[in-house]
């Protein structure tokens, strides 16, 4: 059976990082969770990212390298795989996107999205 995309469920939890962020500086900090998870029937690795940051500004700050956090997980059927990181932005709304190269131990390599999602200040979208 052929690897898909769909196969791989990408889920993010975001937070913003009050104490590290300097909004009189247009530094604003985000944390932000993800969770992997191996929902096909052949174990894949995580090769590298591909991410797309973009600001209220419309500025883009592309990100793209092996792994994440350092590793390339290898994910069996079931398993799955949790890392947080950080993103800077100067405005205090903005979202991320992106995707992960995926290779399947099949032989198969496949892009998993990462659905957009929003970056924002508490209280500044209604």
């Amino acid at each position: 059976m052929n690897k898909t995309s769909s196969d791989i469920r990408i889920q993010v939890t975001t937070n913003y990082i009050d104490e590290q962020s300097e909004p009189h500086s247009h530094r604003y900090v985000f944390a932000y969770t993800i969770t992997i998870t191996n929902e096909g029937d052949v174990p894949a690795r995580l090769i590298s990212r591909h991410w797309i940051i973009t600001d209220a500004n419309g500025k883009v700050q592309e990100v793209i390298g092996d792994g994440v956090v350092g590793e390339q997980p290898h994910l069996k059927p079931g398993e799955e795989f949790r890392y947080s990181s950080a993103a800077v932005l100067e405005t205090p709304v903005g979202s991320m996107q992106g995707m992960y190269r995926m290779e399947a131990d099949n032989g198969v390599n496949f892009d998993a999205p990462i659905a957009p999602f929003t970056l924002a200040v508490p209280g500044m979208l209604h």
